[in-house]
Parts: C-alpha cells; structure tokens; sequence
C-alpha cells in the first residue's frame, strides 16, 4: 500500500493579512431538506433543495499591537491554504463577523474566539 499524504497546519489570510490562528472550524450547511409525504411505506420520500450555509469559528492570539478590527469586519475574503506551499487554496467570501468573544487563562496567551458567516466559497 502506497504511503498517502495528508492535509496538515493551514495558514488563514484576511483580506490579505495573514492571521495566526490557534484554531479553525468551518461548517458547511448543504440547504437541503427531507420532504416528508403521506403514504403507506410511512417514510420519506425525498429532498428539496436549498440555500447553502458557510460558518467559521476562530480561535486567534490577541496580539499586543496591530490586531485587527474584527467588528468591523464586512465583505472579507478569508483564504486557507496548506502552510507548506501544496495543495489548494480555499476561500471564503463576503465574511462577516457575528460574534466575538475574549479568553485570558493563566498557562496560556490571550484568545479571541470568531464567529464568522460567509456567503461563498471558492475553490482556487
């Protein structure tokens, strides 16, 4: 059996800034629904179609200067890609924030935890 390389640390750019993130999550809502019937086999027999959802949740250090202004964050492209140079870019477009919250620990640096919402995503 071959030896099979898979994804490891991605890198996350904003806007073109690149961001160090300690934690991503993306979330992919396909839109579709069950269509539930009325008929003898008592199941389902189907799906509709719908609108596809994007989530993000991030976890970033806070930096000391030149952090961003995540609430002002609209219409964003944030882009993933494999931090050794390989593989393909992934963004997500029109991005904006809906919920920002702050961590402070006593073993570890301050965090920022994003909750994002995009309304594409592209394959480059």
């Amino acid at each position: 059996m071959a030896l099979q390389e898979y994804a490891g640390a991605m890198a996350l750019e904003v806007d073109g800034k690149e961001i160090e993130v300690i934690d991503l999550n993306v979330v992919t809502k396909t839109g579709r629904k069950l269509v539930k019937t009325m008929t003898r086999s008592g199941r389902a027999k189907g799906y509709s179609k719908g609108v596809a959802e994007y989530s993000l949740d991030l976890t970033v250090a806070i930096p000391l200067s030149g952090d961003l202004d995540w609430e002002a964050i609209d219409k964003a492209k944030l882009t993933i890609y494999p931090a050794t140079g390989d593989g393909q870019r992934e963004s997500y477009l029109d991005c904006f924030v809906i919920e920002i919250g702050n961590k402070f620990t006593v073993d570890s640096e301050g965090r920022r935890t994003l909750k994002l919402q995009s309304l594409r995503r592209v394959i480059e």
